[in-house]
């Protein structure tokens, strides 16, 4: 993750905002809860994947905005 400068702090702040939002999604193990009987779900292990493929396309997004503001990388 690059160091937040100026017009990058809010990208810099949704970045790691939305990496500790997939961690989470991750440590919840929706594939083992989808062994259980459904009557045991707090949650439904299919909503959980769906949000962390969301969240995994909004940390794409978000890395290609970034690369973008960089000033000097743009190739013409």
């Amino acid at each position: 993750m690059s160091a937040p400068t100026g017009d990058n702090d809010f990208l810099y702040e949704l970045k790691a905002e939305v990496e500790a939002e997939v961690t989470l999604a991750e440590s919840s193990h929706p594939e083992e809860v989808a062994d259980l009987p459904v009557t045991d779900w707090l949650f439904d292990p299919t909503d959980v994947e769906r949000e962390e493929i969301g969240l995994r396309g909004l940390l794409d997004a978000v890395e290609v905005l970034e690369d973008d503001s960089r000033p000097g990388d743009h190739v013409a």
